[in-house]
């Protein structure tokens, strides 16, 4: 009305704090109905059973640098089993005095496959560097020249065993993976066939069979005086195991795949190698990257099983020293480190595919 001077209202309203923030959040999710309501008491009340009194066994009542028959009197978890005998599970048999060559082998690991997250350095400098990378890592371990002394492979062990086995043996799965999936999809029968029988095959059997195939098997097969590293026929046999699985999920991201793209592909005159290399398979791999990455860390896990072959990985390490009636009683703790290290390596792998979903822009 003319005349009337309307003033502009400056106050905001707010939501209510039971919608928004923290509070928002448990109604929504915890306590957004009876039965979730039920089940989170329920969950909130074995917390508060079993949290506390973890918390006293490991942290507060728990011995970290005493000896073992100091533990055996304690209340709380000896952790001092890890440091009494963390050579011999990280390095395993390899020489005490030389054991500073694995350390540097893995640290040097380690830091390529962190370099290597970033995809700006996938250029041809990184091949170079994992190249020199592996021949230092090699010669550290084997030693036998340029004034290191030789370590035969029978006496390595521990973490650089395990990491051999799953960086190198995921490595090299991988293509062989992308290679016999492509395989399978091809319309050459006799290669088509070969995939299919290999994959069957391989996929039918537990990999504990064909552990015990390289190691127990295969050497009769070989001429007399002929031997193969005992290591090797592992790797051989976890990268066959691998690859199979790796063909059967790349080969879904192949069928996911629309029939227009062939069809563009071949539009442009693009042959069957580039019309692969370029256009079919950087998007059937984008497609898979879940699944692979799970089937990646399911094969890292696997790793663990060598020790049915004798073979002294981490886990086998850790074997022997609870086989020591000083450290018998430990074996939760012992095995708490363990498992801690393959969460690490499970996690990098996991927070690694994420973050190239994000980059690919194929995250959820």
């Amino acid at each position: 009305m003319a005349g009337t001077n309307i003033k502009p209202i400056k106050e905001v309203i707010k939501p209510p704090a039971t919608s928004v923030g923290a509070l928002g959040w448990m109604r929504a999710n915890l306590f957004n109905n009876w039965f979730n309501s039920v089940l989170t008491l329920f969950t909130l009340y074995t917390l508060s059973k079993i949290v506390p009194a973890f918390i006293r066994w490991a942290f507060i009542d728990s011995q970290w640098l005493s000896s073992g028959e100091a533990c055996k009197g304690a209340d709380g978890a000896c952790w001092s089993i890890i440091p009494a005998n963390i050579r011999f599970i990280i390095f395993g048999f390899f020489p005490y005095e030389s054991q500073w060559r694995p350390l540097v082998a893995m640290v040097l690991l380690i830091g390529l496959l962190f370099y290597s997250r970033n995809r700006d350095h996938w250029k041809k400098s990184l091949a170079y560097a994992w190249g020199a990378g592996l021949i230092i890592m090699g010669l550290l371990m084997k030693g036998g020249i340029l004034g290191l002394a030789a370590v035969e492979s029978t006496q390595w062990g521990g973490l650089p065993l395990t990491l051999l086995l799953s960086v190198f043996g995921l490595a090299a799965a991988y293509p062989l993976g992308v290679v016999l999936a492509l395989g399978r999809a091809s319309r050459m029968k006799a290669i088509k066939v070969l995939c299919i029988v290999y994959i069957e095959m391989i996929r039918g059997v537990p990999l504990i069979t064909l552990l015990f195939m390289s190691s127990i098997v295969f050497p009769l097969f070989l001429p007399e005086g002929v031997t193969v590293n005992v290591i090797l026929r592992a790797q051989v046999a976890i990268i066959m195991f691998t690859a199979a699985y790796i063909a059967e999920v790349v080969r879904g991201g192949l069928q996911g795949m629309a029939k227009g793209q062939y069809e563009a592909a071949e539009s442009l005159g693009l042959n069957y190698y580039q019309t692969m290399r370029l256009v079919i398979l950087p998007q059937a791999l984008k497609i898979v990257i879940p699944p692979t990455v799970s089937q990646l860390i399911s094969a890292l896990k696997d790793t663990s099983l060598v020790v049915i072959i004798a073979l002294y990985d981490l886990l086998k390490t850790t074997q022997s020293v609870l086989s020591n009636p000083t450290w018998m009683a430990f074996s939760s703790e012992a095995y708490i480190f363990v498992a801690l290290i393959y969460f690490g390596c499970c996690y990098f792998m996991s927070s690694y595919s994420r973050r190239l979903e994000k980059e690919l822009d194929r995250g959820f």
